[in-house]
């Protein structure tokens, strides 16, 4: 039995998918392929189910699934103890990220951290489904850390750490009844047509556990993935929004509004696996969004 038969093996247990295993390993198929069969081999027992579409645990690669991460990790641990002592870190980090939210730059954070640690690969990803999603794919180890606004109870099996905050503010068209108003409450709201994120995003599941917590219906007609475009549909009359006030500042063509009688923070935080220990890598990447984003924590 080799690191890498079982590496291969945790690839595709959580990929559920050997094509997506080798891609996630940037090495061909064939070679996963046979490094699992050769472990099956060693173990003398079928790790694997292997379907047309996905590929499934047997019950002896269910329970050796555990046993090979925790090896990984002590073999990961061995390696940053000796890079350390040279000075230096290496290794990978996959990343979560949301194609939305701009009031931390990730970017030039994630260019900090390659300039103080160019052995480091960094990879990220996005989910379709936002927030859940990447809490969905932490959960199956398949990312390291994510950025997540998270909205509702904090979900088993993942950490937070609070980065930031704003507000999500209503967005009207110029003209709107209620733009006349400085304020507006949470019950005026009702029925009204709303343009918002899709399901398991974060500033929509703000919005739905305000709007439920007040009692108030309310309609989603129209859902987007990018922020930046929502005033437009706005704008054009096709509904109303609640959108995070950072991004609102001098838009044409709309009018923004607080809204009363509910709690509408909309919160960033940076979601790490509950039950294993960050990567040495992992950690410098928490310590440097932590010094730049929220030097108190």
């Amino acid at each position: 039995m080799e690191l890498r038969h079982l590496e291969y093996f945790v690839a595709v247990a959580e990929e559920q998918n050997f094509t997506r295993a080798a891609e996630r390993l940037h090495i061909v198929q064939s070679a996963v392929s046979a490094a699992v069969k050769q472990l099956e081999r060693s173990l003398g027992s079928q790790l694997l189910e292997r379907g047309s579409r996905r590929v499934s645990l047997t019950d002896a690669g269910a329970e050796l699934l555990p046993h090979a991460r925790a090896t990984l990790d002590a073999a990961r641990d061995a390696r940053d103890a000796v890079a350390r002592v040279r000075g230096g870190l290496g290794g990978s980090l996959r990343i979560g990220v949301l194609t939305s939210i701009r009031f931390v730059d990730v970017p030039a954070l994630l260019g900090e951290y390659h300039r103080r640690h160019p052995g480091v690969q960094l990879h990220t990803r996005t989910a379709p489904t936002g927030t859940q999603g990447l809490f969905e794919l932490l959960a199956e180890h398949r990312l390291d850390l994510a950025f997540v606004t998270p909205g509702g109870p904090r979900p088993a099996g993942v950490q937070l750490i609070d980065l930031a905050s704003s507000m999500l503010d209503l967005v009207l068209p110029q003209g709107h009844p209620l733009a006349a108003q400085e304020s507006v409450a949470i019950q005026q709201l009702a029925d009204l047509n709303f343009i918002d994120a899709p399901v398991g995003y974060g500033s929509r599941s703000v919005a739905d556990l305000a709007f439920a917590s007040a009692g108030v219906r309310r309609r989603v007609v129209i859902e987007i993935t990018e922020y930046a475009i929502g005033p437009d549909y706005v704008r054009n009359g096709l509904g109303v929004a609640l959108f995070p006030r950072y991004g609102l500042a001098g838009v044409p063509g709309i009018a923004v509004r607080p809204v009363t009688g509910a709690d509408l923070t909309f919160p960033l935080a940076l979601a790490v696996p509950a039950d294993r220990a960050p990567s040495a890598a992992a950690r410098a990447l928490i310590g440097l969004i932590q010094e730049r984003v929220n030097p108190d924590k």
